[in-house]
């Protein structure tokens, strides 16, 4: 990085051939000295990042799947397979991104075809949400040396038979149309057989674990409709499962000739399994089959040979495994998941429809790789974890926050040091709270190093995401967004009131619409806080949902409601809006990160959220008769239009070095860089406040 500050105006500075700083730094002024130090600081992380990540390289992940004659795995930017039954393995390469056109791009989707003469991958370059998708001819003993075809603009895809397959096509942040490929000897034919016409609605492919039935899935924020495609006969017409009516959410597997439909038909509007026949697949023939018990929320379903298989989360917060037999659903077992889990992963196998094969972590766990297998004995199995003696002994604490309405809203805290010893420890708060989405639980190295250097680290699950259930993501979202608020608002002063830090040492983070309520935090609550990243921020919520020329603005009414024809809307927008309630006050300091193409949150709304703060801090340091210490505000705008960050490593490695030496300069901090050798066994701890 080239400079960090300015003092008391804004500019622009280069960063790099690829990035660029512009910094709003109001009123203090950093000699060359400390400006040396940022740079020396920010030098030093991406240094001890990357030897974090080196720690952790051979843990599992996602890309490796399988097929009929051969096991494939992603690496980087190509796919590679080997043969099953071999002695003497001979590693082949099917596909490099360089076939799309995108030689640094990345890989987002790959399907192998039933047989696996096909294989279909998705690749999409750094510059663009749009994906191209590469369809490649296997051969039995020969690896294939170019693409077979190219479809631009492809969003989701799944093949039916070894010559037919069904895809969408993305037209900027919308899917619309879904077409028909039809692969003979001749010529591919191409077939647009569904055009859906409600802007509200997104549509999306997906085909069931029997490989039976393919799935269109037309999805709104509150509402679906299916319609199904039988892969024996992909030529003929959809069938219709159920007509989108206000309210119902629907999700369809098929096995053994059934249809099976998770729907939130339940108690309190929450999931539940049913069942119908394909061939009367509507509503009123709807059989209900499994429900899980109160307070209980289904999460996941992966539906095996004979068993359909559940991850659920119990009302302490932890996760767990229900597996019913389809023949006897009211024979549940129940599979106690390690307590310091916090994240599944499916891995689907391909072939193997009797073992649900996932992984399991949580943000300062690496992945391990784990299998269930109902029908025998000891159904769940876990791989040996090669990690389990080199890490640090931490804990796994779960606990509650009373909100302003008494609602109790669940945390997630991970901390070296026992609670009665983490007042004087830095803390890093995650929220997000919006669209029904649980907050990202998966492994982060950047968050085990900060847990090393005895930071605590915690997840607030706030109304308005998932965590909880539908009703959770009701009770935050339209005219209860506020709730969310309320809720962080709780955890944060719970937190303190059990110890936990201080605002001195309290950091926040939030990235897109999670935004909205860390911005809404800043404004009614600044002194609760000491620093705060944002990552691609959605912050000029009115502004936005004013506009219907915008992307996603009507596809999103759904969430935050229509302020051009609903005066209460507009009104409820205008209370919590981050960059409409701006006002003259001590913030805290902020780094935030945008993207110069980002389509689905414009840069003109964080520059506008900018210029505000940057006025409102100027006005309230002007009015003081003593002057104290006044925040720094720094806009990091990056290129390119990927609303989820940098997909290159180092690219991603900068940012993420960036934000730790922002938060460590801010909160007075000095870093060891070197993680503690402790070794001993997890501990996890539940308790309520």
């Amino acid at each position: 990085m080239s400079a960090w500050v300015s003092s008391g105006c804004s500019g622009f500075l280069p960063r790099s051939k690829k990035h660029s700083l512009t910094p709003f730094t109001i009123s203090v002024h950093y000699s060359e000295t400390e400006q040396r130090k940022l740079r020396h600081l920010q030098k030093r992380f991406e240094e001890n990042l990357r030897l974090v990540y080196q720690r952790f390289t051979d843990v599992p992940d996602h890309t490796e799947f399988q097929g009929l004659h051969h096991a494939y795995y992603v690496d980087g930017h190509e796919i590679f397979r080997e043969a099953h039954g071999k002695c003497e393995q001979v590693t082949e390469r099917v596909f490099h991104t360089e076939w799309a056109g995108y030689g640094d791009g990345t890989i987002q989707r790959v399907r192998l075809s039933p047989k696996g003469s096909m294989l279909a991958a998705t690749v999409k370059n750094c510059q663009s949400e749009e994906a191209r998708c590469v369809l490649v001819q296997l051969q039995q003993h020969t690896a294939p040396q170019k693409p077979m075809l190219i479809l631009d603009k492809v969003f989701s895809f799944e093949w039916a038979t070894d010559d037919v397959m069904f895809y969408t096509t993305q037209e900027g942040l919308r899917c619309r149309h879904v077409f028909r490929l039809h692969l003979t000897d001749a010529v591919a034919r191409n077939v647009l057989i569904y055009e859906e016409k409600d802007p509200e609605f997104f549509v999306e492919l997906s085909r069931s674990r029997d490989k039976k039935i393919l799935t269109v899935n037309c999805s709104s924020k509150s509402s679906s409709e299916v319609w199904m495609i039988d892969s024996r006969s992909p030529l003929s017409h959809l069938a219709q499962v159920q007509p989108r009516q206000p309210g119902l959410l629907y999700h369809v597997e098929h096995s053994s000739d059934q249809l099976y439909i998770l729907a939130n038909t339940g108690p309190g509007h929450e999931y539940q399994l049913l069942r119908a026949t394909s061939s009367s697949p509507a509503m009123q023939h709807w059989v209900p089959t499994f429900s899980p018990a109160p307070g209980v929320i289904i999460k996941d379903m992966e539906m095996l040979q004979d068993h359909c298989v559940f991850t659920v989360r119990e009302p302490q917060g932890r996760l767990q495994l229900h597996s019913i037999p389809l023949k006897a659903p009211n024979h549940v077992t129940i599979l106690q998941l390690p307590s310091w889990a916090c994240a599944i992963e499916t891995q689907r196998s391909g072939v193997d429809r009797d073992t649900f094969r996932f992984l399991l972590s949580s943000p300062v766990h690496p992945p391990v790789r784990c299998h269930l297998s109902p029908t025998i004995q000891q159904p769940l199995s876990q791989e040996e974890d090669p990690q389990q003696t080199l890490l640090p002994e931490y804990h796994t604490t779960r606990l509650q926050a009373p909100s302003q309405d008494g609602t109790l809203v669940p945390m997630t805290i991970f901390h070296m040091r026992e609670l009665a010893d983490l007042s004087e420890s830095p803390l890093l708060v995650h929220v997000y709270g919006a669209y029904g989405v649980d907050l990202n639980m998966g492994f982060s190295p950047e968050k085990r190093m900060l847990l090393e250097d005895n930071w605590v680290l915690a997840y607030c699950h706030v109304r308005g995401g998932g965590e909880c259930g539908l009703s959770w993501h009701s009770g935050g979202r339209l005219q209860f967004k506020n709730k969310g608020v309320e809720d962080l608002t709780a955890c944060i002063h719970t937190l303190f009131q059990l110890g936990i830090s201080q605002a001195a040492l309290t950091s926040l983070t939030a990235r897109s619409a999670g935004a909205v309520l860390a911005g809404a935090l800043c404004n009614k609550h600044p002194l609760l806080l000491r620093a705060v990243l944002l990552q691609a921020p959605f912050l000029d919520v009115l502004g936005t949902m004013q506009d219907p020329s915008l992307p996603l603005t009507i596809e999103e009414r759904g969430e935050w409601g229509d302020p051009l024809t609903d005066p209460e809307h507009r009104d409820n927008i205008a209370s919590y809006c981050p960059c409409h309630n701006i006002t003259s006050q001590l913030y805290p300091s902020m780094l935030i990160t945008a993207y110069s193409g980002d389509s689905r949150v414009p840069l003109s709304g964080v520059r506008k959220y900018v210029e505000k703060l940057r006025k409102a801090i100027l006005t309230h340091s002007s009015s003081l008769c003593t002057k104290g210490p006044v925040p720094t505000v720094l806009l990091d705008v990056q290129p390119g239009d990927d609303h989820f960050g940098p997909e290159d490593f180092d690219q991603s490695l900068n940012e993420s070095a960036q934000q730790l030496a922002f938060l460590y300069t801010v909160l007075g901090l000095d870093y060891r860089g070197s993680p503690p050798k402790v070794r001993g066994r997890r501990k996890t701890l539940s308790s309520k406040s």
